[in-house]
């Protein structure tokens, strides 16, 4: 295998930094920048907290006027507009950079093209495309929201090395090893919203919060959403019960809000948010409830549940991610809950395809994750 070029060297250490924004820059992208010069990294910022520095500014701040004559690799098009900071591209000028690698354009409008042509008129040197797709994949969200207004679609679950989700009586509790939960839990911490269907939610009464580890504080607990549409959820019982501490919302049909006005009115005295949405065939449209938490700024959902949610998201074509825990158990129940209830008759040439698909041990479990779709 080739090794890295000086340029791709540079952005990968820029990607590195990028990451530890994960949680705590939404609905902002991640972005990692490093100075160098001549062959000597001189700086290194990353975009730390939404509202905070840029990478750019970060780096740029730590070196003052070393960084005169010297080179920017950044993973991000440098913005160009007074938002909650000022422009990365005055910041760049006013050092006297000769040089600024980056990685992909920014999607959004303002900004998409214009960073660089603004820099290139300046007089410096500019490149574009270095590591491209890896900085897609890091800021898939952010991508994704830009060009469809929707969040980023994580599907999780945990079934035994035989397929399953649950015992024929719906026990499932616990399948995954603890090791296992805490790293759920710590997808939950960087989600903005965690979802499931109304029949998970009234026979396990998950919480749906981050308890295995500290929530972010720029970030608090994550949206519940249920999707309900009989108006079923319990008012007196996990999670709505907590709605006023940790924020609830329950997506239902216009109809079922209307024949059952009496039970909406519970759920909203217990604190939950009832959104109407248009039905679909398998119960409730999929896609205008994330484009309504698309629209509430949420980046990034994760989804725990059940099947049939599974099943109708997947069918809709609307899961980005995979998460699975497979447990070394085998259940031997004909019985038995499986995790995708997805529409009867597909071929084994429409079984959607998984990339980038990665195996890793998680206490006693086996961790895969993969992509599925574009983003």
């Amino acid at each position: 295998m080739a090794s890295p070029s000086r340029d791709e060297t540079y952005v990968q250490r820029a990607l590195d930094l990028a990451v530890q924004g994960l949680g705590r820059v939404e609905p902002n992208p991640m972005v990692g920048a490093v100075v160098v010069r001549g062959e000597r990294v001189i700086g290194e910022g990353y975009h730390a907290r939404f509202g905070g520095p840029h990478a750019e500014v970060a780096a740029l701040k730590k070196v003052g006027e070393t960084a005169r004559g010297g080179e920017l690799f950044v993973t991000l098009e440098p913005c160009c507009h007074h938002g909650k900071t000022p422009p990365c591209t005055d910041a760049i000028l006013a050092t006297g950079i000769r040089r600024v690698v980056v990685a992909v354009t920014d999607p959004f409008p303002e900004v998409s093209g214009h960073g660089l042509a603004i820099l290139e008129k300046a007089g410096v040197e500019v490149r574009l495309g270095v590591l491209e797709e890896k900085a897609r994949r890091l800021n898939a969200a952010y991508f994704k929201r830009q060009k469809t207004g929707l969040p980023l679609v994580i599907a999780k679950w945990a079934m035994t090395l035989d397929g399953r989700l649950a015992t024929s009586s719906g026990e499932s509790r616990w399948i995954s090893s603890e090791a296992s939960r805490r790293r759920v839990h710590e997808v939950r911490r960087t989600s903005d919203a965690v979802l499931v269907g109304s029949q998970t939610a009234l026979t396990d009464e998950p919480s749906l919060t981050v308890r295995h580890v500290e929530p972010y504080p720029e970030r608090g607990q994550p949206t519940r959403v249920i999707l309900d549409s009989r108006l079923a959820l319990d008012p007196t019982r996990k999670p709505a019960r907590s709605a006023r501490e940790v924020p609830v919302i329950v997506y239902t049909s216009e109809v079922t809000l209307s024949e059952h006005a009496e039970e909406a009115e519970a759920l909203r005295r217990a604190g939950c948010e009832i959104v109407p949405v248009p039905p679909a065939a398998a119960g409730l449209s999929l896609t205008a409830v994330l484009q309504d938490l698309g629209k509430r700024g949420m980046s990034r959902v994760l989804v725990e549940g059940g099947a049939r949610v599974f099943g109708s998201l997947f069918a809709e074509g609307l899961v980005d991610r995979v998460m699975v825990f497979v447990s070394p158990q085998i259940l031997g129940s004909a019985d038995a809950l499986g995790p995708v209830a997805g529409p009867d008759g597909r071929e084994l040439l429409e079984a959607l395809e998984v990339a980038d698909v990665t195996i890793e041990a998680v206490g006693p479990d086996l961790m895969i994750q993969g992509r599925v779709g574009k983003f």
